[in-house]
Protein backbone atom coordinates (compact mmCIF):
# COMPACT_ATOMS: atom_id res chain seq x y z
CA UNK A 1 0.00 0.00 0.00
CA UNK A 2 1.50 3.08 -0.61
CA UNK A 3 1.34 6.18 1.61
CA UNK A 4 0.57 9.59 0.90
CA UNK A 5 1.45 12.70 2.99
CA UNK A 6 -0.74 15.99 1.68
CA UNK A 7 0.44 19.42 2.68
CA UNK A 8 -2.85 21.70 3.62
CA UNK A 9 -1.62 25.58 3.94
CA UNK A 10 -3.66 27.94 5.59
CA UNK A 11 -4.10 31.80 4.79
CA UNK A 12 -6.20 34.23 5.39
CA UNK A 13 -8.03 35.66 2.27
CA UNK A 14 -4.75 34.47 -0.18
CA UNK A 15 -6.16 31.43 -0.61
CA UNK A 16 -7.43 31.36 -4.23
CA UNK A 17 -4.86 33.49 -5.50
CA UNK A 18 -2.20 31.33 -3.62
CA UNK A 19 -3.54 28.17 -5.37
CA UNK A 20 -3.79 29.95 -8.41
CA UNK A 21 -0.15 30.54 -8.63
CA UNK A 22 0.83 27.02 -6.92
CA UNK A 23 -1.39 25.28 -10.28
CA UNK A 24 0.48 27.85 -12.88
CA UNK A 25 4.04 26.50 -11.49
CA UNK A 26 3.07 22.70 -10.43
CA UNK A 27 0.68 22.14 -13.30
CA UNK A 28 -2.38 20.12 -12.09
CA UNK A 29 -5.73 20.56 -11.87
CA UNK A 30 -7.35 22.43 -9.15
CA UNK A 31 -10.58 22.40 -7.25
CA UNK A 32 -12.17 25.31 -5.19
CA UNK A 33 -15.00 25.32 -2.88
CA UNK A 34 -15.67 28.72 -1.10
CA UNK A 35 -17.46 29.06 2.22
CA UNK A 36 -19.97 30.54 -0.05
CA UNK A 37 -20.76 27.53 -1.50
CA UNK A 38 -21.50 25.98 1.69
CA UNK A 39 -23.53 28.07 3.55
CA UNK A 40 -21.63 31.57 3.99
CA UNK A 41 -22.70 33.76 6.90
CA UNK A 42 -24.72 31.25 8.44
CA UNK A 43 -21.90 28.75 9.36
CA UNK A 44 -20.38 31.89 11.27
CA UNK A 45 -18.32 33.23 8.59
CA UNK A 46 -18.24 37.12 8.17
CA UNK A 47 -19.77 38.32 5.51
CA UNK A 48 -16.69 39.94 3.93
CA UNK A 49 -15.40 36.52 4.05
CA UNK A 50 -17.75 34.51 2.35
CA UNK A 51 -15.94 34.35 -0.98
CA UNK A 52 -13.20 33.09 0.71
CA UNK A 53 -11.58 29.56 0.12
CA UNK A 54 -13.39 26.88 2.21
CA UNK A 55 -11.36 23.95 0.78
CA UNK A 56 -8.76 23.97 -1.83
CA UNK A 57 -6.99 20.95 -3.28
CA UNK A 58 -4.12 20.62 -6.17
CA UNK A 59 -3.68 17.59 -7.83
CA UNK A 60 -0.74 17.33 -9.42
CA UNK A 61 -0.14 13.36 -9.83
CA UNK A 62 -0.96 10.36 -8.15
CA UNK A 63 1.96 11.31 -5.57
CA UNK A 64 1.48 15.18 -5.13
CA UNK A 65 -1.09 16.91 -3.81
CA UNK A 66 -1.22 20.72 -2.25
CA UNK A 67 -4.15 21.38 0.12
CA UNK A 68 -5.14 24.40 1.63
CA UNK A 69 -7.93 27.33 2.59
CA UNK A 70 -8.23 30.53 4.08
CA UNK A 71 -8.58 30.76 7.97
CA UNK A 72 -11.89 32.65 8.70
CA UNK A 73 -11.50 35.70 11.54
CA UNK A 74 -14.21 33.73 13.68
CA UNK A 75 -12.02 30.23 13.86
CA UNK A 76 -9.55 31.01 16.91
CA UNK A 77 -5.98 31.23 15.90
CA UNK A 78 -3.83 32.43 13.49
CA UNK A 79 -2.52 30.99 9.81
CA UNK A 80 1.15 30.16 10.84
CA UNK A 81 4.03 30.06 8.74
CA UNK A 82 3.94 27.30 6.94
CA UNK A 83 6.62 24.74 5.42
CA UNK A 84 6.74 22.39 2.74
CA UNK A 85 8.95 19.92 1.53
CA UNK A 86 9.26 18.35 -1.78
CA UNK A 87 12.05 16.25 -2.35
CA UNK A 88 12.74 13.53 -5.73
CA UNK A 89 15.26 11.36 -7.32
CA UNK A 90 18.11 12.84 -10.03
CA UNK A 91 15.79 11.33 -12.52
CA UNK A 92 13.25 14.28 -11.57
CA UNK A 93 15.50 16.91 -11.60
CA UNK A 94 14.57 19.08 -14.18
CA UNK A 95 10.43 18.71 -13.19
CA UNK A 96 12.01 19.76 -9.77
CA UNK A 97 14.63 22.53 -10.96
CA UNK A 98 11.53 24.05 -13.03
CA UNK A 99 9.18 24.24 -9.92
CA UNK A 100 11.88 25.75 -8.10
CA UNK A 101 12.20 28.89 -10.47
CA UNK A 102 8.27 28.99 -10.60
CA UNK A 103 7.90 29.07 -6.42
CA UNK A 104 10.95 31.98 -6.68
CA UNK A 105 9.48 34.19 -8.54
CA UNK A 106 8.50 37.23 -5.77
CA UNK A 107 10.09 34.97 -2.93
CA UNK A 108 12.94 35.56 -0.90
CA UNK A 109 15.42 33.07 -1.69
CA UNK A 110 16.92 31.65 1.94
CA UNK A 111 19.34 28.92 0.53
CA UNK A 112 19.76 28.67 -3.60
CA UNK A 113 19.09 25.57 -5.10
CA UNK A 114 22.23 24.06 -5.24
CA UNK A 115 25.00 21.36 -5.04
CA UNK A 116 24.85 20.51 -0.65
CA UNK A 117 27.36 18.75 1.42
CA UNK A 118 25.51 15.34 1.49
CA UNK A 119 25.61 15.46 -2.33
CA UNK A 120 21.67 16.18 -3.20
CA UNK A 121 20.85 19.86 -4.45
CA UNK A 122 19.17 21.86 -1.95
CA UNK A 123 17.17 25.25 -1.92
CA UNK A 124 14.70 27.00 0.74
CA UNK A 125 12.83 29.76 0.10
CA UNK A 126 9.89 31.61 1.09
CA UNK A 127 7.25 32.71 -1.40
CA UNK A 128 5.12 35.43 -1.96
CA UNK A 129 2.83 34.14 0.16
CA UNK A 130 4.56 33.58 2.97
CA UNK A 131 4.80 29.87 2.34
CA UNK A 132 8.32 28.43 3.43
CA UNK A 133 9.53 25.41 0.45
CA UNK A 134 12.23 23.05 0.93
CA UNK A 135 13.76 21.67 -2.52
CA UNK A 136 15.93 18.40 -2.42
CA UNK A 137 16.92 16.62 -5.43
CA UNK A 138 18.75 13.53 -5.08
CA UNK A 139 22.27 13.22 -6.25
CA UNK A 140 22.96 11.12 -9.03
CA UNK A 141 23.30 7.46 -7.97
CA UNK A 142 27.16 6.39 -7.35
CA UNK A 143 28.31 3.46 -9.66
CA UNK A 144 29.51 1.11 -7.03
Amino acid sequence: MAINLNPYINWRGQAREAMEFYQSVLGGELTVMTFADMGGTSMGVAENEVDWVMHAALSVSDSVLLMGADHPSHVPGEPQTQQVSISGPAEDEATLRAWWEGLSDGATVHQPLEQAPWGDSFGMLRDKYGVDWLVNIAGAPSEG
